[in-house]
């Protein structure tokens, strides 16, 4: 059986960054309406307005890893978490990821853009798909309980706030009386 070939992403721009043979490669790249399209079904949103993002990739670390980083903007249409009204928001953000060749030293602490600790990714050989990279930022990025303007969950009845605070198992069925810890 032959091996079954990854699906292409939805928002591909491979960058041949060893190729070029400069030290830094900035560029600019916009996901167009069909790419948005995809992406939408992709991360579960009713749609993607827009998507671009400004990058640099670069070797870091005298060579030993190679850095992505940039500024992401896009505008996503998601569903309210109460109400499920479409709520838009916009995304401005910046990023930094890390990528590391399979034998990097994996006891190396690496210190990400804002000294937290962070992890490598894996070494993307002589290709790097910017967008693919930038996909998952905006994954990363998206408000996870989006909220309509004034939507607010509902509180519990009174009496149940009263007794949870009192008893918080109150409710449960008594058939577990008198059975001291036995199931």
């Amino acid at each position: 059986m032959a091996p079954h070939a990854p699906p292409m992403p939805e928002f591909s721009r491979p960058v041949e960054w060893r190729a070029s043979g400069k030290p830094r490669i900035s560029l600019t790249i916009r996901a167009n309406p069909d790419e948005c399209a995809a992406l939408a079904r992709r991360l579960d949103l009713l749609a993607v307005l827009s998507l671009e993002a400004s990058v640099v990739v670069r070797l870091v670390a005298g060579g030993e890893r190679l850095q992505l980083s940039g500024r992401l903007r896009a505008t996503v249409r998601q569903s309210c978490v109460v109400t499920l009204a479409p709520v838009e928001s916009t995304i401005d953000e910046e990023f930094t990821v890390l990528y590391a060749p399979p034998d990097a030293a994996e006891d190396e602490l690496v210190m990400g853009p804002a000294g937290d600790d962070s992890w490598d990714e894996p070494w993307p050989g002589d290709v790097l798909d910017v967008g693919e990279a930038v996909a998952q930022q905006l994954a990363l990025a998206i408000d996870p309980y989006p909220r309509a303007p004034g939507a607010e969950l509902p509180a519990p009845p009174v009496e149940h706030r009263a007794a949870g605070l009192r008893r918080p198992f109150a409710g449960l069925s008594p058939a577990g009386k008198g059975r001291r810890g036995r199931a």
